[in-house]
């Protein structure tokens, strides 16, 4: 399947290059970056490796009732009903500048919600950055002004 990761999790040489590859876009793209925040749970996968070879802290964006601590929540449309994510409230202060960090973008829901959360806190976001956008489902579109990066795109 193309739109899945795990191939890439089980190389080490592929999964570094991805990093690699991840990280020069960051560099080349914003002169600072106070934190990744990866979505629950493939984000968890790319993030920390990524903030690490930026010097900076991850943040998790995880399903309702995994965080401790006082959260936001936020609860949004599933093409088969409807889910919440959380955030925890001190994560991000006012003003820090945070990239969103997830595996896929398809129908952009997840992302948009995850958007909201770190709007909520008053962060800055400067980019949604996925490893595979599928381009059909036009969930980059969903976004709208946030800027979008994908690695690869496949209709």
């Amino acid at each position: 399947l193309r739109s899945d990761i795990s191939p890439l999790l089980k190389d080490p040489t592929a999964f570094r290059t991805l990093i690699d590859l991840l990280e020069d876009h960051l560099r080349a793209s914003f002169p600072q970056i106070d934190f990744i925040a990866g979505l629950d749970s493939r984000g968890f996968l790319i993030g920390p490796p990524l903030a690490q070879r930026l010097g900076i802290g991850f943040v998790p964006i995880r399903k309702k009732g995994k965080l401790p601590g006082p959260t936001e929540s936020i609860s949004y449309a599933l093409e088969y009903g409807k889910a919440e994510l959380e955030i925890q409230s001190d994560a991000v202060e006012p003003g820090q500048k945070v990239v969103l960090v997830d595996d896929l973008l398809a129908t952009g829901g997840t992302m948009c919600a995850a958007c909201e959360l770190l709007k909520r806190l008053k962060a800055q976001i400067l980019e949604c950055l996925v490893v595979i956008e599928l381009t059909p489902l036009k969930g980059a579109e969903k976004l709208k002004s946030i800027p979008f990066y994908s690695l690869l795109q496949y209709d």
